[in-house]
Protein backbone atom coordinates (compact mmCIF):
# COMPACT_ATOMS: atom_id res chain seq x y z
CA UNK A 1 0.00 0.00 0.00
CA UNK A 2 1.65 3.37 -1.58
CA UNK A 3 5.37 3.52 -1.24
CA UNK A 4 6.21 0.00 1.10
CA UNK A 5 9.82 1.29 -0.03
CA UNK A 6 9.43 3.87 3.22
CA UNK A 7 10.85 0.92 5.03
CA UNK A 8 13.65 -0.24 2.80
CA UNK A 9 17.28 0.25 3.52
CA UNK A 10 17.88 0.30 -0.30
CA UNK A 11 15.29 3.31 -0.32
CA UNK A 12 16.77 5.02 2.10
CA UNK A 13 19.75 5.35 0.75
CA UNK A 14 18.29 6.83 -2.59
CA UNK A 15 16.64 9.29 -0.43
CA UNK A 16 19.55 10.49 1.20
CA UNK A 17 20.95 11.49 -2.26
CA UNK A 18 18.10 12.83 -3.51
CA UNK A 19 15.01 14.72 -2.52
CA UNK A 20 11.26 13.20 -2.76
CA UNK A 21 10.25 14.88 -5.93
CA UNK A 22 13.51 14.74 -7.54
CA UNK A 23 13.34 10.69 -6.95
CA UNK A 24 9.48 11.23 -8.60
CA UNK A 25 10.63 13.09 -11.25
CA UNK A 26 13.62 11.20 -12.13
CA UNK A 27 12.32 8.34 -14.38
CA UNK A 28 15.34 5.81 -13.49
CA UNK A 29 15.28 6.69 -9.90
CA UNK A 30 11.43 6.48 -9.88
CA UNK A 31 11.44 2.98 -11.25
CA UNK A 32 14.09 1.90 -9.31
CA UNK A 33 12.39 2.68 -6.15
CA UNK A 34 8.96 1.52 -7.43
CA UNK A 35 10.61 -1.42 -8.07
CA UNK A 36 12.86 -2.37 -4.80
CA UNK A 37 9.83 -3.44 -3.04
CA UNK A 38 8.72 -5.79 -5.63
CA UNK A 39 12.49 -7.52 -5.64
CA UNK A 40 12.54 -7.60 -1.64
CA UNK A 41 9.36 -8.95 -1.11
CA UNK A 42 7.98 -10.67 -4.03
CA UNK A 43 4.78 -8.64 -3.52
CA UNK A 44 2.05 -9.41 -6.97
CA UNK A 45 2.17 -5.75 -8.08
CA UNK A 46 4.23 -2.68 -8.19
CA UNK A 47 2.73 0.44 -7.02
CA UNK A 48 4.32 3.28 -8.96
CA UNK A 49 6.51 5.80 -6.36
CA UNK A 50 4.71 9.31 -6.45
CA UNK A 51 3.33 12.15 -4.91
CA UNK A 52 -0.72 12.49 -4.23
CA UNK A 53 0.27 16.44 -5.13
CA UNK A 54 2.10 15.41 -8.47
CA UNK A 55 -0.94 16.48 -10.82
CA UNK A 56 -1.23 19.92 -9.67
CA UNK A 57 2.52 20.54 -9.94
CA UNK A 58 1.69 21.08 -13.71
CA UNK A 59 -1.22 22.92 -13.38
CA UNK A 60 1.01 25.93 -12.03
CA UNK A 61 0.60 25.27 -8.52
CA UNK A 62 3.63 25.14 -6.09
CA UNK A 63 4.00 22.56 -3.74
CA UNK A 64 7.12 22.13 -1.13
CA UNK A 65 7.10 18.80 0.89
CA UNK A 66 8.20 19.55 4.14
CA UNK A 67 9.88 16.96 6.55
CA UNK A 68 7.40 15.81 9.57
CA UNK A 69 4.74 18.08 7.85
CA UNK A 70 3.37 16.80 4.41
CA UNK A 71 2.89 19.18 1.45
CA UNK A 72 2.54 23.17 1.95
CA UNK A 73 1.22 25.57 -0.61
CA UNK A 74 2.17 28.54 0.37
CA UNK A 75 -0.53 30.52 -1.77
CA UNK A 76 -3.81 28.35 -0.92
CA UNK A 77 -6.62 28.52 -3.38
CA UNK A 78 -9.30 30.15 -1.80
CA UNK A 79 -11.06 32.67 -4.29
CA UNK A 80 -12.61 31.98 -7.64
CA UNK A 81 -9.59 34.30 -9.15
CA UNK A 82 -7.49 31.65 -7.69
CA UNK A 83 -9.19 28.38 -9.35
CA UNK A 84 -9.70 30.77 -12.66
CA UNK A 85 -6.07 30.97 -12.88
CA UNK A 86 -5.71 27.30 -13.30
CA UNK A 87 -4.76 25.37 -16.18
CA UNK A 88 -5.67 21.62 -17.21
CA UNK A 89 -2.55 20.69 -18.73
CA UNK A 90 -1.43 18.29 -21.59
CA UNK A 91 -0.43 15.26 -19.70
CA UNK A 92 2.14 14.48 -22.36
CA UNK A 93 3.89 17.43 -21.33
CA UNK A 94 3.26 17.52 -17.72
CA UNK A 95 3.93 14.08 -16.42
CA UNK A 96 6.26 13.46 -19.48
CA UNK A 97 8.93 11.68 -16.46
CA UNK A 98 6.21 9.87 -14.92
CA UNK A 99 5.01 8.39 -17.99
CA UNK A 100 8.39 7.04 -18.52
CA UNK A 101 8.93 6.13 -15.70
CA UNK A 102 5.72 3.62 -15.84
CA UNK A 103 7.16 2.28 -19.30
CA UNK A 104 10.74 1.47 -17.49
CA UNK A 105 8.79 -0.24 -14.73
CA UNK A 106 6.53 -2.38 -16.61
CA UNK A 107 9.62 -3.51 -19.20
CA UNK A 108 11.56 -4.55 -16.35
CA UNK A 109 8.79 -5.85 -14.28
CA UNK A 110 7.78 -9.75 -14.66
CA UNK A 111 4.73 -9.86 -16.87
CA UNK A 112 2.44 -11.95 -14.31
CA UNK A 113 3.39 -8.96 -11.87
CA UNK A 114 0.72 -5.69 -12.01
CA UNK A 115 1.89 -2.03 -11.72
CA UNK A 116 -0.01 0.19 -10.32
CA UNK A 117 -0.76 3.57 -11.12
CA UNK A 118 -1.78 5.70 -8.58
CA UNK A 119 -3.57 9.04 -7.84
CA UNK A 120 -5.13 11.23 -4.82
CA UNK A 121 -8.37 11.67 -4.62
CA UNK A 122 -9.87 15.15 -5.70
CA UNK A 123 -10.94 16.21 -2.20
CA UNK A 124 -8.07 15.46 -0.38
CA UNK A 125 -5.56 17.40 -2.65
CA UNK A 126 -8.08 19.90 -2.83
CA UNK A 127 -8.04 20.20 1.07
CA UNK A 128 -4.10 20.40 0.66
CA UNK A 129 -4.56 23.39 -1.78
CA UNK A 130 -7.46 25.05 0.38
CA UNK A 131 -5.45 24.82 3.65
CA UNK A 132 -2.10 25.34 2.43
CA UNK A 133 -0.95 22.47 4.47
CA UNK A 134 -1.87 19.01 6.33
CA UNK A 135 -4.94 19.84 8.01
CA UNK A 136 -7.40 16.81 10.18
CA UNK A 137 -10.02 18.96 10.64
CA UNK A 138 -10.34 20.79 6.90
CA UNK A 139 -11.98 24.00 8.30
CA UNK A 140 -11.23 26.20 5.07
CA UNK A 141 -12.76 23.57 3.13
CA UNK A 142 -15.66 22.39 4.19
CA UNK A 143 -16.19 26.09 4.64
CA UNK A 144 -15.78 27.18 0.78
CA UNK A 145 -17.79 23.43 0.20
CA UNK A 146 -20.80 24.79 1.93
CA UNK A 147 -20.56 28.35 1.12
CA UNK A 148 -19.04 28.88 -2.02
CA UNK A 149 -20.15 26.16 -4.21
CA UNK A 150 -20.12 27.34 -7.55
CA UNK A 151 -16.00 28.19 -6.56
CA UNK A 152 -15.77 24.59 -4.98
CA UNK A 153 -17.12 22.70 -7.90
CA UNK A 154 -14.99 25.04 -10.75
CA UNK A 155 -11.69 23.60 -8.36
CA UNK A 156 -13.36 19.95 -8.08
CA UNK A 157 -13.63 20.43 -12.47
CA UNK A 158 -10.35 21.35 -13.23
CA UNK A 159 -9.02 18.69 -10.66
CA UNK A 160 -10.63 15.62 -11.94
CA UNK A 161 -10.22 17.00 -15.86
CA UNK A 162 -6.25 16.81 -14.94
CA UNK A 163 -6.50 13.74 -12.84
CA UNK A 164 -8.36 11.96 -15.37
CA UNK A 165 -5.71 12.84 -18.05
CA UNK A 166 -2.87 12.31 -15.95
CA UNK A 167 -4.16 8.55 -15.35
CA UNK A 168 -5.23 7.98 -18.72
CA UNK A 169 -1.93 8.78 -19.94
CA UNK A 170 -0.12 6.48 -17.11
CA UNK A 171 -2.46 3.31 -18.37
CA UNK A 172 -1.27 4.51 -22.13
CA UNK A 173 2.24 4.05 -20.88
CA UNK A 174 1.65 0.41 -19.41
CA UNK A 175 0.07 0.51 -15.50
CA UNK A 176 -2.54 -1.95 -15.40
CA UNK A 177 -4.44 -0.64 -12.68
CA UNK A 178 -4.92 2.72 -11.00
CA UNK A 179 -5.62 3.09 -7.21
CA UNK A 180 -7.56 6.66 -6.42
CA UNK A 181 -6.70 7.14 -2.66
CA UNK A 182 -8.59 10.01 -0.73
CA UNK A 183 -6.99 10.02 2.77
CA UNK A 184 -9.03 12.53 4.08
CA UNK A 185 -12.50 11.90 2.72
CA UNK A 186 -13.41 9.96 6.28
CA UNK A 187 -14.04 13.79 7.73
CA UNK A 188 -17.16 13.77 5.13
CA UNK A 189 -20.69 12.91 5.65
CA UNK A 190 -22.38 10.76 3.70
CA UNK A 191 -24.46 13.90 2.14
CA UNK A 192 -21.49 15.82 1.57
CA UNK A 193 -19.68 13.34 -0.43
CA UNK A 194 -22.55 12.20 -2.62
CA UNK A 195 -23.14 15.86 -3.44
CA UNK A 196 -20.01 17.64 -3.57
CA UNK A 197 -16.76 14.78 -4.25
CA UNK A 198 -18.68 11.84 -5.99
CA UNK A 199 -19.40 13.27 -9.27
CA UNK A 200 -15.80 14.21 -9.61
CA UNK A 201 -14.47 11.10 -8.37
CA UNK A 202 -16.48 9.12 -10.63
CA UNK A 203 -15.44 10.80 -14.01
CA UNK A 204 -11.57 9.99 -12.62
CA UNK A 205 -12.48 6.38 -12.24
CA UNK A 206 -14.40 6.17 -15.41
CA UNK A 207 -11.37 7.85 -17.85
CA UNK A 208 -9.74 4.53 -17.66
CA UNK A 209 -10.61 0.96 -19.33
CA UNK A 210 -8.01 -1.29 -16.47
CA UNK A 211 -9.44 -2.16 -13.59
CA UNK A 212 -9.06 0.93 -10.69
CA UNK A 213 -9.27 0.84 -6.66
CA UNK A 214 -10.96 3.10 -4.87
CA UNK A 215 -9.52 3.59 -1.26
CA UNK A 216 -11.00 6.17 1.62
CA UNK A 217 -8.99 6.55 5.25
CA UNK A 218 -11.98 6.50 8.09
CA UNK A 219 -14.39 6.10 5.78
CA UNK A 220 -16.25 3.30 6.91
CA UNK A 221 -19.30 5.06 7.10
CA UNK A 222 -18.67 5.92 3.22
CA UNK A 223 -18.25 2.30 2.15
CA UNK A 224 -21.71 2.28 0.10
CA UNK A 225 -21.05 5.72 -1.68
CA UNK A 226 -17.46 5.45 -2.05
CA UNK A 227 -18.46 1.90 -4.42
CA UNK A 228 -21.11 4.16 -5.79
CA UNK A 229 -18.87 6.45 -7.25
CA UNK A 230 -16.78 3.62 -9.01
CA UNK A 231 -14.02 1.37 -8.63
CA UNK A 232 -13.59 -2.17 -9.27
CA UNK A 233 -12.21 -2.96 -6.05
CA UNK A 234 -12.83 -1.34 -3.03
CA UNK A 235 -10.25 -0.51 -0.11
CA UNK A 236 -11.10 -1.17 3.36
CA UNK A 237 -9.00 0.38 5.96
CA UNK A 238 -8.02 -1.58 9.47
CA UNK A 239 -11.21 0.16 11.16
CA UNK A 240 -13.37 -2.17 10.35
CA UNK A 241 -13.55 -6.26 9.81
CA UNK A 242 -13.18 -6.97 6.13
CA UNK A 243 -16.13 -9.42 6.12
CA UNK A 244 -18.43 -6.51 7.54
CA UNK A 245 -16.83 -4.12 5.01
CA UNK A 246 -17.17 -6.75 2.19
CA UNK A 247 -21.04 -7.24 3.43
CA UNK A 248 -21.23 -3.59 2.32
CA UNK A 249 -20.38 -3.99 -1.41
CA UNK A 250 -20.69 -7.78 -2.00
CA UNK A 251 -20.75 -6.92 -5.97
CA UNK A 252 -16.92 -5.58 -6.03
CA UNK A 253 -13.43 -7.13 -4.86
CA UNK A 254 -11.61 -5.07 -1.73
CA UNK A 255 -8.69 -4.67 -0.98
CA UNK A 256 -7.20 -5.00 2.81
CA UNK A 257 -7.17 -4.62 5.33
CA UNK A 258 -4.71 -5.56 8.25
CA UNK A 259 -3.43 -2.53 10.28
CA UNK A 260 -0.23 -1.43 9.31
CA UNK A 261 0.83 -1.03 13.29
CA UNK A 262 0.71 -4.63 13.71
CA UNK A 263 3.75 -5.02 11.36
CA UNK A 264 5.67 -3.16 14.09
CA UNK A 265 4.71 -6.19 16.65
CA UNK A 266 6.37 -9.62 17.22
CA UNK A 267 6.56 -12.14 14.40
CA UNK A 268 3.69 -14.34 16.51
CA UNK A 269 1.06 -11.29 16.33
CA UNK A 270 1.72 -10.71 13.07
CA UNK A 271 0.99 -14.13 11.69
CA UNK A 272 -2.09 -14.06 14.02
CA UNK A 273 -3.90 -10.82 12.97
CA UNK A 274 -2.93 -11.42 8.89
CA UNK A 275 -4.55 -15.11 9.47
CA UNK A 276 -7.53 -13.39 10.67
CA UNK A 277 -8.24 -11.27 7.88
CA UNK A 278 -7.36 -14.41 5.80
CA UNK A 279 -10.48 -15.95 7.46
CA UNK A 280 -12.71 -13.39 7.45
CA UNK A 281 -12.06 -13.01 3.58
CA UNK A 282 -13.43 -17.64 3.31
CA UNK A 283 -11.16 -18.01 0.26
CA UNK A 284 -13.50 -15.77 -1.73
CA UNK A 285 -12.26 -14.62 -4.97
CA UNK A 286 -12.04 -10.90 -5.40
CA UNK A 287 -9.78 -10.38 -2.13
CA UNK A 288 -6.82 -8.44 -2.67
CA UNK A 289 -4.52 -8.89 0.24
CA UNK A 290 -2.86 -5.45 1.74
CA UNK A 291 -2.43 -2.98 4.50
CA UNK A 292 -5.65 -0.76 5.41
CA UNK A 293 -3.13 1.84 4.56
CA UNK A 294 0.75 2.49 3.92
CA UNK A 295 3.65 0.96 5.38
CA UNK A 296 5.31 2.55 8.37
CA UNK A 297 8.66 3.54 7.62
CA UNK A 298 9.55 1.74 11.28
CA UNK A 299 8.72 -1.46 9.96
CA UNK A 300 11.54 -3.88 9.94
CA UNK A 301 11.66 -5.20 5.79
CA UNK A 302 11.92 -9.13 6.96
CA UNK A 303 8.38 -8.54 8.53
CA UNK A 304 7.16 -7.60 5.28
CA UNK A 305 8.70 -10.49 3.46
CA UNK A 306 7.56 -13.10 5.90
CA UNK A 307 4.29 -11.06 5.69
CA UNK A 308 3.87 -11.90 1.84
CA UNK A 309 5.26 -15.77 1.77
CA UNK A 310 2.39 -16.43 4.46
CA UNK A 311 -0.46 -14.72 2.39
CA UNK A 312 1.09 -16.66 -0.51
CA UNK A 313 1.36 -19.66 1.03
CA UNK A 314 -1.70 -20.03 2.55
CA UNK A 315 -3.84 -18.00 -0.41
CA UNK A 316 -2.15 -21.44 -2.64
CA UNK A 317 -3.58 -23.69 -0.05
CA UNK A 318 -6.85 -22.20 -0.58
CA UNK A 319 -6.57 -22.42 -3.66
CA UNK A 320 -5.66 -26.21 -3.73
CA UNK A 321 -8.30 -27.19 -1.34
Amino acid sequence: MRQAGRSLPEYRAVRERHAFFEVAHTPELCAEVTLQPVRRHDVDAAVLFADIMTPVLGMGIEVELREGVGPVVEQPLRTAADVARLHVPDPAEAFAPVLEAVRLVREELDPAKAVVGFCGGPFTVAGYLVEGRPSRELPRTKALMLSEPATWDALMGKLADTFAAYVAAKVAAGADAIQLFDSWVGTLSPALYRERVAPWTAAILAAVDVPTIHFGTGATHLVGDLAGAGGDVIGLDWRQPLDAGWALVPDRAVQGNLDPAVLTAPWDVVEREALDVLARAGGRPGHIFNLGHGVLPETDPETLTRLAALVRDRSAMTVAA
